[in-house]
């Protein structure tokens, strides 16, 4: 069985590869996928990996065919293409989901990259500018990778722990993502605008930009009675037996 090869199908990554560095394998705008099998189930089923959050990176890890991939460095949409032909390749193109409560089967491999400004760009660099509308501060952020996002859930829990009824996912988040304000780099700075000097309009503003303008998979889908909705990820979607 040494010589048996795996099928392998290449996924289109929404940034097309364009926010990563040339020695980044990820440049490429593609990521080769192994069939998952039965190791993968493993992976899925346990309990430990579950528990720790880290069920879902561990299976991204065994089905990227290319090693060299950190896939913390991927950003969230070329992440969210990946799982979803994952999906498809382990369980097929076909999710049962209930939309208010009525049951669909609805084809996952209709669903496509988002288009986006190419031009805004910067090959190689994950750094773009925005104006805040109300303020006019001037901003420039990144696109928040998986290590980023592991980052902001590690200062979440920790400012829990200090206080268990605080919410700070907005402000974290704002925080790690930008990374300079009107030429201001320090940390103490981009803090102190975001906790006291960012309006509520300009972060709802900002926020709805990203959602719009960062490269993604279009989670939008047409029911057969013609209504578009958000096709929602629940359990079932690499656990369709639960």
């Amino acid at each position: 069985m040494s010589d048996f090869k795996f099928p392998t199908e290449e996924v289109e990554l929404p940034s097309k590869g364009l926010i990563y560095p040339e020695s980044n394998p990820l440049s490429s705008g593609k990521v080769e996928l192994k069939y998952m099998t039965a190791k993968e189930e493993d992976i899925l089923s346990n309990q430990a990996y579950i528990q720790k959050g880290v069920v879902l990176d561990k299976l991204l890890r065994s089905l990227i065919v290319n090693k060299d991939i950190n896939i913390d460095d991927l950003i969230t949409g070329d992440k969210n293409a990946i799982f979803i032909a994952a999906r498809i390749l382990g369980y097929g193109k076909e999710y049962n989901v209930s939309i208010k409560d009525i049951e669909y089967s609805l084809d996952l491999s209709r669903l496509t990259n988002k288009e986006f400004d190419e031009s805004s760009i910067n090959r190689g660099t994950n750094l773009f500018s925005y104006t805040m509308e109300s303020s006019g501060t001037v901003i420039e952020y990144k696109i928040l990778t998986g290590r980023d996002e592991k980052a902001v859930d590690r200062e979440i829990e920790a400012l829990k722990k200090l206080n268990k009824d605080s919410f700070t996912g907005i402000t974290t988040r704002l925080k790690q993502m930008i990374v300079s304000v009107d030429g201001h780099t320090e940390k103490k700075d981009i803090n102190d605008f975001v906790d006291n000097y960012l309006l509520a309009i300009d972060s709802r503003a900002f926020r709805e930009h990203i959602k719009n303008t960062q490269p993604d998979v279009d989670m939008n889908y047409i029911l057969d009675n013609g209504e578009e909705v958000a096709i929602p990820i629940g359990l079932n979607f690499f656990w369709p037996e639960f």
